[in-house]
């Protein structure tokens, strides 16, 4: 069931999933919430989308999208699997057994297949100067930006490519699984520029090619410009991202995404050395699209068409970006460019400025909806606020709306009154109703051990406090990653820590959980305090440790009185214990 597992896993945001239970919030790169277990008043709740794990400061409890779905349904592994399989449309039925195996090695087949073929189509441009002229001379391509995105050429013929791959051991029904073959068992693509489409890893899953025409053969008048490859196992087009494995380090470095309509805008962008750029594939911009780039950065870019359908798309895209957190911007091309290729032909230098030049998503939908209607009219007015307010309801910031709809009241001439009561009246937002938590008898975490994670969490960001470590028994912290960190701790003073070291990666959640440890902020735990605050803790530690086996020797040395009928020694014993006791009180 490991395949399943990992099947869902991907298809499925562990934001989504927690979002149904707990009122989450963002915080930077991840969410908070108050737990669902506990009846905490300060949010110690932490869902990170990187890592796909979540954890319950308050009460202990962590891990994945499965391990909260059982917890907060009272499920086991198999019934919170096959809620979540269900939730994701996965057919568990296919990965019984020796079907799970056959199904990945089916995968990994396809995946060579789909390689084989880009290589073919690479060794293909070589032979064909036509293809050459028009894919070095017309497109004005470089050999670097060619070898880097695996540009090739579907021969004009119709097996070329399956005799090839059969003669490799591929069967009918690999080609056709990987997307490479038409109705009849030839060859998909023909007489066509090849561009592979790959995954984030940079393993090819598919094809887009664009036709090329020629002078002593004009091109079928119903062929597509534009043929990609068709759903498969491996290619899923309402979650690709084209030219993703090419951008993300560039993505990192500036700390944008630049998200554009057509693959090869996205060629002609990276060969410009404009290399944060991708493409969503020729679908509609997507929560998976946007949830792959918040992973690498906050602020994407959207290049999109002005026209109706443009306008459509970027006012979709609103509400998800709203909802993964995200701060949207527009592009907007200068001139009669219809694209970021032709700007580029033009000169790179003005692709950069329209890219430095974005302007807020909200603020250019109004715009274009103000372009739109007779804002002198009352019936220009209605529909403008209609169609702005519908914008506006999807913002989640009260003051990014207030500062809204005071243009909106100015841009109509109408009352800020006015306009607050048509959104009040046309509101649709209802409020998040959240799911039930399955009650379990289990105990929330003791608050010693909830002290203990935040002073080892804080003392992983803060050298300070590393320092105050030397010297101490490990023993005194609870359970054996607890008492690793500490150890980690002493042995590396004056090293703050940002990535899980080495030696503690067999703690790697914990130490994940650490890293995400909320309560940094806390009072106790100011930049101020914390020194004076980890002493005071590890001294009481250390007291309470010295305690703890002081009674548990009492203890063991009042059982062996009895055992030896030393009563009068095992009373004595027990008095000691008991004045301990009390002291404690």
């Amino acid at each position: 069931m490991q395949d399943a597992k990992e099947e869902v896993r991907a298809r499925l945001n562990i934001e989504d999933v927690v979002g149904e239970y707990v009122q989450l919030k963002r915080a930077g790169r991840n969410f908070k919430g108050l737990s669902p277990f506990t009846g905490e008043k300060t949010a110690s709740f932490v869902v990170s989308p990187d890592k796909h794990i979540w954890h319950d400061f308050s009460s202990g409890k962590g891990g994945d999208v499965f391990s909260f779905v059982m917890e907060v349904e009272g499920m086991d592994f198999r019934q919170a699997l096959e809620l979540l399989a269900r939730r994701s449309g996965v057919d568990l039925s296919l990965y019984q057994g020796s079907v799970s195996q056959e199904i990945a090695h089916h995968k990994k087949r396809l995946l060579a297949v789909s390689d084989l073929a880009a290589m073919y189509y690479q060794k293909s441009l070589l032979s064909n100067p036509h293809a050459q002229e028009y894919i070095f001379q017309k497109r004005g391509m470089n050999k670097t930006i060619v070898q880097d995105f695996r540009i090739g050429y579907a021969p004009d013929s119709g097996d070329a490519l399956t005799g090839f791959l059969k003669k490799k051991g591929y069967s009918d029904k690999e080609l056709k699984d990987a997307g490479l073959v038409n109705r009849y068992g030839g060859d998909l693509f023909r007489g066509r520029m090849m561009v592979p489409l790959m995954d984030p890893t940079g393993q090819v899953i598919g094809f887009t090619g664009r036709i090329i025409e020629r002078d002593d053969r004009p091109a079928d008048s119903g062929a597509p410009k534009y043929l990609n490859t068709p759903q498969t196992l491996l290619y899923d087009k309402s979650r690709h991202a084209f030219g993703l494995s090419q951008a993300k380090d560039a993505i990192r470095k500036v700390d944008y995404a630049v998200v554009v309509e057509g693959n090869l805008d996205v060629v002609s962008s990276h060969q410009a050395g404009i290399k944060q750029v991708i493409a969503s594939a020729g679908t509609a911009m997507t929560e998976h699209h946007l949830r792959a780039l918040s992973r690498l950065t906050d602020h994407i870019r959207l290049a999109f068409d002005g026209d109706k359908a443009g306008l459509a798309a970027t006012e979709r895209s609103i509400p998800i970006g709203q909802e993964v957190g995200v701060d949207l911007s527009i592009i907007s091309l200068p001139g009669d460019a219809k694209d970021p290729d032709e700007l580029i032909q033009q000169d790179p230098k003005l692709w950069q400025q329209a890219i430095d030049s974005q302007q807020p998503v909200v603020d250019w939908v109004i715009e274009q909806f103000a372009h739109r209607e007779d804002l002198q009219s009352a019936a220009g007015k209605r529909a403008f606020t209609s169609a702005a307010l519908r914008v506006i309801k999807s913002l989640k910031d009260p003051v990014e709306q207030d500062h809204y709809l005071t243009i909106i009241a100015k841009m109509t001439d109408s009352t800020r009154g006015a306009v607050n009561k048509k959104l009040s009246d046309e509101s649709d937002i209802e409020e998040k109703r959240l799911k039930n938590v399955k009650q379990t008898s289990e105990r929330a975490v003791r608050s010693q051990d909830r002290n203990q994670d935040a002073l080892l969490a804080i003392a992983l960001i803060d050298t300070r406090l590393q320092k105050l470590f030397d010297g101490i028994d490990h023993e005194v912290f609870q359970g054996e990653e607890r008492q690793a960190v500490a150890k980690y701790l002493s042995e590396n003073a004056e090293k703050e820590v940002s990535e899980i070291p080495s030696s503690l990666q067999q703690y790697e959640k914990y130490v994940t959980m650490l890293l995400l440890h909320p309560d940094v902020d806390n009072v106790a735990w100011n930049s101020d305090n914390r020194v004076a605050s980890a002493t005071d803790k590890l001294s009481s530690l250390q007291v309470n440790f010295k305690k703890t086996n002081t009674k548990e020797k009492l203890l063991r040395q009042e059982s062996i009185a009895r055992e030896q009928g030393d009563n009068d020694t095992a009373d004595e014993y027990l008095r000691q214990l008991n004045q301990l006791i009390r002291g404690e009180k």
